[in-house]
């Protein structure tokens, strides 16, 4: 009887996950919260047919040289800026990812950092957490969403969930998109991007992460854009400059800056920080910062981790996987 190929968790997963690769592999899994070093990863899928990765893992062609067995890289993402696609497909690798399932929480999310943003929440929480609430005062008046114009930049599926989230608020809808589609989410308008910039009090990113929409919104970007306006990112960190963000909150041009995702993040950058600008992390810093849960809702998690391992499944059976995104040379 043969061996069962191996495949590899590099983060930790739900019970079901590893449930599924009963009888059809053989697991190396992370069950810890943090995730292995780029080292330790590549040790543990030198041997390894399959692999299951995640926003932390950065798969390039010093990991895939080392992984000669490697037929599928099941990615339980969307975006996937941190795996070198054209590495795998001159390998015989499969790359898969989830397209779909990312889609609504990431667009929730983002229309509750808007609020949470205009609305002085993460300030309030604050003053109540260190000086007790004595009544209501003239204090923290913010940014509603009626009667504001919101611009998206980036009209796929995440930016046209954001608007239809939008829909309801009362707020003009404007967006941008380089492909010239808008999709069928009625009352958005179609406006070039400086006039996107220019007109609206809150500006949310929709993009995915490209050569071409690296370090979009620096100092000129930011400089179009109305005083006192917002931006939220609920997308890729390096969509953004953060020194650029800090540097516009300190002059007050801009009025805030929201975000679930960071330029530390992205491995596709050579050149990328180490770390968050402390400008945005600080106290006094007008800035909503969470930890990269665009996606992390319980149900949506574990659908997202077994439609990775559904693809990794059918492409070691030799079928082409469900959510590929290269066709690489068999």
């Amino acid at each position: 009887m043969n061996e069962l190929p191996l495949v590899v968790l590099t983060n930790r997963t739900f019970s079901e996950t590893r449930t599924a690769f009963d009888v059809v592999a053989r697991l190396v899994a992370n069950d810890q919260s943090e995730p292995w070093a780029y080292d330790d990863v590549v040790a543990r899928c030198e041997d390894a047919t399959g692999v299951m990765a995640f926003m932390p893992d950065c798969i390039d062609r010093a990991f895939l040289d080392r992984c000669p067995k490697l037929k599928v890289i099941g990615a339980a993402l969307k975006g996937f800026d941190n795996i070198d696609v054209a590495a795998a497909s001159e390998r015989g690798i499969w790359v898969t990812i989830v397209p779909d399932l990312l889609t609504e929480p990431t667009a929730e999310l983002a229309v509750g950092l808007t609020i949470a943003l205009g609305r002085h929440v993460r300030f309030g929480d604050a003053s109540i957490r260190q000086s007790g609430f004595h009544g209501w005062r003239p204090e923290h008046y913010g940014t509603g969403l009626n009667g504001a114009t919101v611009g998206i930049i980036g009209f796929g599926r995440v930016g046209q969930t954001i608007a239809r989230c939008l829909s309801g608020f009362g707020c003009r809808i404007v967006a941008f998109d380089a492909h010239g589609g808008l999709g069928s989410v009625a009352g958005v308008e179609r406006l070039n991007l400086p006039e996107v910039l220019s007109q609206s009090d809150v500006v949310i990113l929709g993009l995915p992460l490209t050569n071409d929409t690296m370090g979009m919104i620096g100092a000129h970007a930011i400089r179009q854009m109305k005083p006192g306006a917002l931006l939220v990112n609920p997308a890729r960190g390096s969509l953004v400059d953060e020194g650029a963000v800090a540097d516009a909150l300190e002059s007050g041009h801009l009025g805030g800056y929201a975000a679930d995702v960071f330029e530390c993040e992205d491995w596709a950058r050579a050149d990328r920080p180490r770390t968050i600008d402390p400008r945005l992390t600080a106290p006094q810093a007008r800035t909503v910062l969470t930890p990269h849960i665009g996606s992390a809702v319980d149900t949506v998690r574990r659908e997202i981790e077994l439609s990775a391992a559904r693809s990794i499944k059918e492409a070691l059976a030799g079928v082409v996987p469900s959510g590929a995104v290269n066709k690489p040379r068999l």
